[in-house]
């Protein structure tokens, strides 16, 4: 169960810290201190019920079948080069993530339309549903611990989520500067090549 905990916890890491509408939301309202933990809540509360959904949905399947065996475990491996190849192209021309820390005067948000904010950039991403339930039910579909696997991938959001509200005065100005963003997507494609070699030669 470790190895699939690991395994987890690298694969989900890779996918969240990439600069995205999220993970800017996520930390500006922890540098407004609107709610900033219920929306880390929020984001990896989606984030546990989508793979958790994923694995079950697709590890009886695989299972169950040589041919989608074989399918899942080159169609993931693929998957992770592309995501691979997609981290260094960023690699190349890092960019940084701007988020505004000023309220402009404006009064603070609601609970309740932060939740709403929080469920609609995390949900009305169609890219979150080929990362978390197809890909991930995919790869963690073929895990020794598929249940250790949906943890790790559980504690990667947890870590990175509450981390960007409790740090978010020390990241800003760090998520600001391309050269992290440099560092960070290096490390998250030659992450992702590890995990495909991992997969393609059944060491998983």
């Amino acid at each position: 169960m470790g190895t699939s905990v690991i395994q987890g916890l690298l694969i989900g890491a890779t996918l969240i810290v990439a600069i995205g509408a999220q993970n800017a939301f996520v930390l500006r309202q922890g540098l407004r201190r609107e709610h900033g933990w219920l929306v880390a809540g929020i984001c990896a509360f989606c984030d546990l019920t989508l793979v958790a959904a994923g694995v079950a949905g697709l590890a009886p399947l695989i299972a169950s079948s040589a041919t989608g065996l074989q399918l899942a475990r080159w169609g993931g491996t693929g998957w992770l080069v592309w995501q691979a190849a997609v981290a260094f192209r960023r690699a190349v021309r890092p960019r940084s993530l701007e988020v505004g820390e000023s309220t402009n005067g404006l009064p603070a948000a609601g609970a309740w339309s932060v939740i709403a904010a929080t469920l609609a950039v995390t949900l009305l991403n169609p890219h979150v549903y080929l990362d978390t339930v197809v890909m991930l039910g995919i790869i963690g579909g073929q895990q020794s611990s598929p249940v250790g696997f949906v943890v790790g991938a559980s504690l990667a959001s947890l870590f990175w989520f509450f981390g960007l509200v409790g740090l978010a005065h020390w990241l800003s100005p760090r998520l600001r500067n391309p050269r992290w963003w440099q560092g960070i997507d290096t490390a998250v494609g030659a992450t992702m090549l590890l995990v495909a070699w991992q997969l393609a030669t059944h060491t998983l």
